[in-house]
């Protein structure tokens, strides 16, 4: 494991306060993942890939917006790894490295519908914002 990918590793393990050794990979929370389908990691996989230091290839995948941030997962987990931690976690370092917002605020009143409610709406600032 290079250096930055070791320095990501410790800054999204020191973020999200989730130890990933006490995962037993048996898939409970990818099982519950709303989202599973469309990720190309599920959340057992993020929580091995942060493990193990590969961080780039979470950097780079779209699963770390396809995270509904739920925390299904979280509630399945028999071992309370929380994994939606971790993905937040990642997503905070690909928003501190790149800068700039992945979803611009003026382009969210286009995605609006009238039933959708408020929480969602600041939880989708905070997460594509700076």
């Amino acid at each position: 494991m290079n250096n930055k990918n070791e320095l990501r590793r410790e800054q999204i393990l020191r973020m999200s306060g989730v130890n990933p050794r006490k995962c037993m990979k048996c898939g409970k929370c990818t099982a519950t993942c709303p989202s599973f389908d469309e990720m190309e990691y599920h959340p057992h996989e993020f929580v091995y890939m942060v493990e193990s230091g590969e961080i780039e290839p979470l950097i780079r995948s779209e699963s770390l917006y396809k995270c509904l941030t739920c925390f299904a997962c979280v509630e399945k987990c028999p071992r309370s790894v929380e994994p939606a931690k971790l993905i937040e976690a990642v997503r905070n370092v690909v928003i501190r490295e790149k800068g700039g917002a992945r979803l611009p605020v003026d382009a969210i009143p286009a995605q609006l519908d009238d039933d959708m409610p408020q929480q969602l709406l600041m939880a989708a600032l905070r997460k594509y914002s700076k």
